[in-house]
């Protein structure tokens, strides 16, 4: 596990694990996303950890895939765990960007969101895009009453992250509005269209989430599993998982046309650009 872009305790029987780039406000690359699977894979592995807290260090949860840091590692290789499919690197276009999203992307949240130990998002601050990926594949989601969500990305011309969970988490019409306007919806809000479990004063965020997380853990590790086994599936009987795989396609879709218009994948929209639309909203 590389300690530089996450961190990894244990408090009694719950493994908290943080994402660690908060100068970058967590914004999360390739690295970040194998030291996350290796901090999931060391908790699961452990018997005396019964469930696991997902943070982030720092003033944001995660502010999103890293799409302008001197961290990015787009070009980089990196070992595929979640699918089988050839490396990115050396290939073009739709091949290269559809074998690394499938992997990194797409591929990690649905091995997180199976991990069969209790996992639960504490989001603070920023949860943005490739953030809410993180926060979704989670059991639940414990927030601060400073925390706010947001997937601007329908900016770049594309319909969602790729995680593409909006209509099953909210609602469809609260869905449409949050990626028409791209506006940051704060966490009370999310509390109250059921995507957030609790709100939580900030200097509160941490000890509360671990009171769930305690709580949990008293209970039976198979019995959890299997709890969490049996809502997956019936979440996925509700069109989740096909939804997904058919709005991955749009996504894509979306790429090759700002690619090919534009020259430029995600239609020339950078963070900058991502700010003054949160500024103006």
């Amino acid at each position: 596990m590389d300690e530089e872009v996450v961190t990894y305790e244990v408090r009694g029987p719950v493994a908290i694990i943080r994402l660690n780039r908060p100068e970058y406000r967590n914004a999360q690359n390739s690295k970040v996303t194998y030291a996350l699977d290796a901090a999931f894979t060391r908790a699961v592995e452990d018997d005396e950890v019964k469930a696991i807290v997902l943070g982030g260090n720092g003033k944001h949860f995660c502010a999103g895939h890293d799409i302008g840091t001197p961290g990015r590692d787009i070009d980089q290789s990196f070992e595929r765990k979640a699918v089988i499919w050839w490396d990115h690197v050396g290939a073009s276009g739709v091949d290269s960007r559809f074998a690394r999203e499938s992997e990194v992307y797409m591929g990690m949240c649905r091995r997180w969101r199976e991990i069969p130990k209790p996992l639960i998002a504490m989001v603070q601050g920023a949860c943005i895009a490739g953030g809410l990926m993180l926060a979704w594949s989670c059991d639940f989601i414990v927030a601060s009453d400073d925390a706010f969500f947001s997937d601007p990305v329908v900016q770049m011309g594309i319909p969602g992250v790729e995680f593409f969970s909006h209509p099953w988490v909210m609602n469809p019409r609260a869905a449409k509005e949050f990626l028409y306007t791209g506006d940051r919806m704060p966490a009370q809000r999310a509390y109250e269209l059921g995507m957030v479990n609790h709100v939580f004063a900030r200097d509160e965020l941490e000890e509360r989430t671990l009171e769930i997380a305690e709580r949990i853990a008293k209970m039976p590790r198979l019995g959890l599993a299997l709890t969490k086994k049996a809502v997956n599936q019936c979440e996925d009987l509700m069109g989740l998982r096909a939804g997904m795989d058919s709005v991955f396609g749009l996504h894509h879709a979306a790429h090759a046309h700002n690619a090919e218009v534009q020259g430029d994948s995600l239609g020339k929209v950078d963070v900058k650009a991502i700010k003054q639309q949160a500024a103006e909203a």
